[in-house]
């Protein structure tokens, strides 16, 4: 068959997409994937197309806060998503797929689909949008609003309303004459059940897949690197995209807390999320702008990191606690998965880090790695890719 992938966002979103179009070029399938300007993930073997959005240059320019995206939303976010909108048709139109598979964030995929008669496919990286009574929005800061958790997401849902004249000036691209047929939709939620169990009032179209994860590109870790590793405890910081607040404080404080513990530090920068002053640095510290989590992780004691979907799955699936410092959005609420499933403490707010909190933080981390093995264990025999094939392929008579 003929896949239609569309994802928008950072690198977090872009790459379980990665997973998914090489599972399915793997078994024969035809694949072509939308996807931002400068993702950072590895586009290596994959028919890639520009949805002409840069996210990493928009949170470079805003950071993530909220206030910065209001004052913005007219004259930067709107006229972005309009762009991104009108590339998603203009590309599946042009790939004529028998199944399209979209982002939340592409918020025209599915009404092209439905247009011309073709199968879509919604993916939840965070399940937002398929409301449960069992737990509330993970867009909302609560662990339970009890009988409201099902109408707390409305408001994700709703969305669409504020690019209603992007997404209609999307539309009106598509080729005139065309009658919709019956179309057929279904949901993948590329999550562990391991971290979060199937809601038992899920619809049946909604699959928990287990997570998307690409097989390990065969890098090797360099000489300085592997050394840094065989010195000793190691704990990996790494807050990715988030750029808010006080990097330098908030990276003394990791120092501080790390000493405090008997670990030592390879930081992960990002995109400025984490900035290491000179007198903090000394044998004890390593500084990268990245680093591949699949060789990293499983060698560190603990990750500390901004609790983002994609890293919490990886931190899971490599056997370490976590120490979620959240940001915004649903960081809030993998954290609280995290710590419910024994794999880490409770999280620990960006604007409430200081040394004392965050060495606390560790230590109860330390007592989270038994059972961050054992899930990790579980986690690594998930092929999520193959469950979502498989559902894609019945879709589409494949």
């Amino acid at each position: 068959m003929k896949v239609m992938l569309l994802t928008a966002g950072t690198r977090g979103d872009v790459e379980p997409f990665f997973a998914l179009a090489r599972a399915a070029a793997a078994r024969g399938h035809q694949v072509r994937i939308a996807i931002p300007e400068n993702s950072g993930a590895d586009t290596a073997g994959l028919d890639t197309v520009s949805l002409r959005m840069d996210f990493a240059r928009l949170v470079s320019d805003q950071g993530v806060s909220p206030r910065a995206a209001v004052r913005t939303f007219r004259t930067v976010i709107r006229p972005a998503v309009g762009q991104l909108l009108s590339a998603a048709v203009e590309h599946i139109v042009a790939f004529a797929p028998d199944v399209v598979v979209y982002h939340p964030k592409v918020l025209s995929a599915p009404a092209a689909a439905r247009r011309l008669g073709i199968p879509s496919v919604l993916v939840e990286t965070v399940p937002a949008l398929t409301p449960t009574r069992e737990f509330p929005s993970p867009i909302i800061p609560a662990a339970s609003l009890g009988p409201l958790n099902r109408a707390s997401y409305a408001p994700a849902r709703a969305a669409t309303l504020m690019f209603r004249r992007q997404l209609q000036a999307a539309l009106d691209l598509l080729p005139p004459g065309r009658t919709p047929a019956t179309q057929t939709r279904a949901t993948l939620v590329p999550v562990s059940p391991h971290l979060l169990p199937r809601p038992s009032d899920w619809p049946a179209s909604v699959h928990l897949t287990g997570h998307w994860a690409d097989k390990p590109a065969a890098t090797e870790i360099d000489d300085e690197l592997e050394a840094f590793l065989n010195g000793g405890d190691v704990v990996y910081p790494g807050f990715g995209s988030m750029k808010a607040g006080d990097a330098r404080a908030r990276g003394e404080a990791i120092i501080e807390a790390a000493r405090r513990n008997g670990l030592k530090v390879l930081v992960a920068t990002g995109w400025g999320g984490i900035d290491i002053p000179a007198a903090a640095m000394g044998g004890d510290v390593l500084v990268r702008e990245s680093v591949a989590h699949h060789l990293v992780l499983p060698r560190a004691a603990a990750a500390i990191h901004h609790g983002g979907a994609g890293t919490v799955h990886a931190v899971a699936r490599a056997g370490v606690p976590s120490v979620v410092v959240p940001f915004i959005a649903d960081q809030p609420f993998w954290g609280a998965v995290l710590h419910r499933c024994g794999l880490g403490p409770q999280p620990v707010p960006y604007r409430k880090l200081s040394a004392d909190t965050l060495a606390r933080a560790l230590g109860e981390a330390g007592n989270c790695r038994g059972q961050a093995a054992r899930t990790g264990e579980l986690m690594r025999a998930e092929d999520g890719t193959a469950v979502a094939l498989g559902v894609l392929e019945n879709l589409a008579g494949a």
